[in-house]
């Protein structure tokens, strides 16, 4: 789904109820194609390109390739909580807050390139071996309650759809195209 919202340009990430093995193979493919894609669009860019923020008060596209490391590493961790303990809490972090750490600023968006493609590979190796019953594992999220495995695939697919188009849109409007 598109959208002109430039905060949610594939649209808001809606839980589903009821997940398929489709929903999830698909899901998967997306997680495993996101790491190339996010290099192709990104690797053309300059460094005073990689600081133009995506929307008035976001992010710029060197904290949103950072971010999705962040993030993914994030979400593994909470797949393998999940896999491996009863309903676990997982823990909640500010992203916003992370952000603005150094390593955002100083270290090049090509350190985060090569960290997210070696933590795609392991993500998406665990996530292929998953059966039915680990697919209906759940995890408490402190903001959003119990959720299970399978949605949460979703929700990351659909995370890394939602900062690609942050980035694929903004080259869009600067007509940084070739």
């Amino acid at each position: 789904m598109e959208s002109k919202d430039l905060r949610y340009p594939v649209g808001e990430f809606e839980m589903p109820e009821v997940v398929s093995p489709v929903d999830v193979a698909t899901w998967i493919d997306e997680i495993a194609a996101l790491p190339a894609a996010l290099r192709e669009v990104v690797a053309p860019l300059s460094d005073a390109q990689l600081e133009v923020p995506y929307r008035p008060d976001g992010w710029c596209t060197r904290q949103v390739v950072h971010h999705l490391v962040d993030s993914h590493m994030n979400s593994l961790i909470r797949f393998k909580l999940a896999l491996t303990e009863d309903r676990p809490t997982i823990k909640t972090y500010r992203e916003d807050r992370w952000a603005e750490l150094p390593d955002f600023v100083e270290i090049p968006v090509a350190s985060s390139l090569l960290f997210l493609e070696a933590l795609h590979q392991r993500w998406v190796c665990l996530l292929r071996t998953l059966g039915e019953a680990e697919l209906m594992k759940e995890f408490v999220h402190p903001e959003i309650g119990v959720v299970r495995v399978d949605q949460i695939i979703g929700l990351y697919a659909w995370h890394g759809r939602h900062h690609l188009a942050h980035v694929t849109r903004l080259i869009e409007r600067e007509g940084w195209s070739s």
